[in-house]
């Protein structure tokens, strides 16, 4: 299984929501038949670490954001990912823009496909500290759904 999130610069939330699942993957004992990755549909911040203040977050609750970089999601994606999960709806859209036709991984909002009362997870970037924490918590919980989903799937 393979399994992208992506989000406008790959710097907060995407990245987050990668190291988050990595972790309850390996908890699970699934790490190995799980690929998990992030991209950004921007530029803007290709090759740089996440945010700071999103490392230092996932930090205090146990994740290490530190070895990741960001990337821009390219066409190849679409093929490479059996799911690609988006984490607002303004990058859905630009996801559904440039799917090639054909495409055979399958393209969803993260949190509103598991039906958590929220459909986007904020952006946090021109926020305070309280923001990464939200964050935390709404990826926290899709990633137990999320999990969930895959085992039944593997």
């Amino acid at each position: 299984m393979r399994i992208l999130f992506v989000c406008l610069g790959n710097i907060c939330r995407s990245p987050t929501a990668e190291g988050v699942f990595r972790q309850r993957a390996q908890a699970a004992g699934l790490g190995e038949r799980i690929r998990i990755d992030s991209a950004g549909t921007g530029d803007w911040h290709v090759g740089k670490a996440p945010d700071i203040r999103a490392r230092q977050a996932a930090r205090r609750r146990g994740y290490d954001l530190d070895a990741l970089r960001a990337r821009q999601i390219c066409r190849e994606d679409f093929s490479r990912f059996d799911l690609i999960l988006a984490m607002d709806h303004g990058n859905l859209r630009d996801l559904q823009a440039i799917r090639p036709a054909g495409a055979a991984g399958e393209l969803d909002l993260y949190l509103r496909r598991y039906a958590l009362g929220e459909d986007e997870v904020p952006d946090p970037y021109y926020g305070g500290e309280e923001g990464f924490e939200r964050v935390l918590d709404l990826l926290e919980r899709a990633g137990d759904e999320l999990l969930a989903e895959i085992r039944g799937r593997l």
